[in-house]
């Protein structure tokens, strides 16, 4: 059997260290992150989330093409409620970009699949994660609170940050159902779309501010492929060659990525009580590798 083209690509990427994929996935997924940051000015934080998801999931619909899967009215249900969440994750999350610094906003945010692991765990080691989760929020938030950054910013970022950490952990018990019933990409790619149309309402006056400027949509294309599309595949052939708790272990690195990336390309070099609530919830992923 000829492989088609979907193939080849997966099996090039086999031949690459599990490791280095993952951190290629990080360094893109937030990099992504600070290129929306640059529009937010121009489109408005929440307008540049609901295209992110409106981009991927045209990227995704002409990859994949799910019309011609067979899908049960309980898989299209499922499907799209795991991309309305979702969606609401990925616009809560760049309104708290927009507010607080990126490493600060993916530590925080964390909370939500934690809390996830420490519930549906039954050890001591993840009811222990929470508590050194909440030290590291502890101090994130303090650190925020008492930055020069306006109160009223800081009160907005946290407030997105935490819906958006509300919705993650939604999103990682609907996403379990749908993997589970072997949509994979192809369920991605329905949920956005019905994520993207459920938010349309709400932003879809933004089309002709966007249709009208070619350099903003092919920076929003940017942002749409670097921080959903690259991540969610690489991630897929990652999880194909890892254990679950290898790749917990790994996930740990991403709010020191999202660190790495601010302080680079946003300037947002982080302090030592920062640097110390990182720690404290990359521990905490850590301690709930085998939920």
């Amino acid at each position: 059997m000829v492989p088609t083209p979907t193939h080849r690509p997966r099996a090039a990427l086999d031949r690459v260290p599990a490791p280095l994929l993952f951190v290629a996935s990080g360094v893109t997924q937030y990099a992504g992150a600070a290129v929306a940051v640059g529009l937010f000015a121009t489109l408005g934080a929440p307008e540049v989330g609901w295209w992110r998801i409106v981009l991927a999931a045209a990227v995704l619909l002409v990859w994949r093409r799910p019309w011609r899967r067979r899908w049960t009215r309980r898989e299209l249900v499922a499907a799209a409620a795991f991309g309305v969440v979702l969606a609401a994750m990925n616009i809560a999350f760049y309104v708290a970009i927009g507010h607080l610094p990126l490493g600060v906003a993916v530590a925080l945010e964390f909370c939500g699949p934690v809390a996830v692991a420490a519930i549906t765990g039954r050890g001591r080691r993840e009811r222990a994660a929470i508590v050194v989760a909440a030290g590291g929020v502890v101090l994130l938030a303090g650190v925020t609170l008492e930055s020069g950054t306006a109160r009223e910013d800081v009160v907005v970022g946290l407030a997105a940050i935490f819906t958006a950490a509300a919705c993650w952990a939604g999103y990682v018990v609907l996403g379990k159902r749908v993997a589970g019933g072997g949509a994979g990409i192809d369920g991605l790619a329905v949920g956005m779309t019905a994520g993207a149309l459920v938010f349309a309402p709400f932003f879809a006056g933004s089309v002709p501010r966007v249709a009208g400027d070619p350099a903003l949509l092919g920076f929003l294309l940017v942002v749409a492929v670097c921080s959903s599309v690259v991540p969610y595949v690489l991630d897929q052939v990652v999880l194909r060659r890892l254990g679950t708790a290898t790749f917990a272990v790994l996930l740990a690195l991403l709010p020191a990525t999202a660190v790495l990336v601010g302080a680079v390309v946003l300037r947002q070099v982080p302090t030592w009580p920062e640097l110390a609530g990182l720690v404290l919830v990359s521990g905490a992923i850590v301690m709930t590798a085998r939920s």
